[in-house]
């Protein structure tokens, strides 16, 4: 196992599945982990024999507790079989494009002083259509921009309704 920085929290998970936070020297929780990222902390959470690094694995983890949890899902049905559907060839571009998103309505957070979740949700739901609607926009004319150079430029297969590729 290599060193770790001081400034990273080490969580150590044991094979009873139970997390153990190093700096507090006690278990903890997925719910203390999502509360970790709330705040910002930096950690790490490594398999306490192996060494392998699992906060990924734990940090899905605690998405699928939220996801369970009260309150509207993030993620429907329809958009993680989307999601799934992304894996392969779109994975780099839609990893990269989700994450820019996300840090940029994080970013527009912090720079609005609109750090309470009630100000924060009163603010989005006012946004919510015009940004809906841009995104609608900006897709329509990426899937004309790529059906234009297909026909221009032959360079890629088109797709039929049944999304087999076809040779026009």
């Amino acid at each position: 196992m290599s060193e770790m920085p001081s400034s990273i929290r080490l969580i150590k998970k044991y094979p009873n599945r139970r997390l153990y936070d190093t700096q507090l020297s006690a278990h903890i929780t997925l719910a203390d982990v999502r509360q970790l990222v709330v705040d910002d902390v930096t950690f790490q959470i490594l398999d306490a024999k192996t060494g392998e690094d699992l906060t990924r694995s734990v940090l899905l983890q605690v998405i699928q507790e939220a996801e369970s949890g009260t309150g509207e899902p993030i993620f429907s049905s329809d958009m993680l079989k989307n999601i799934i559907r992304c894996y392969g060839p779109w994975q780099g571009v839609w990893s990269r494009y989700l994450e820019h998103s996300i840090q940029t309505l994080l970013d527009i957070q912090s720079k609005s002083g609109l750090h309470s979740t009630q100000a924060w949700a009163d603010f989005l739901r006012t946004q919510t259509p015009l940004m809906g609607d841009l995104l609608s926009r900006y897709m329509e004319q990426s899937k004309q921009l790529y059906l234009n150079t297909h026909r221009l430029f032959g360079l890629f297969p088109t797709f039929n309704n049944d999304n087999k590729s076809s040779d026009k």
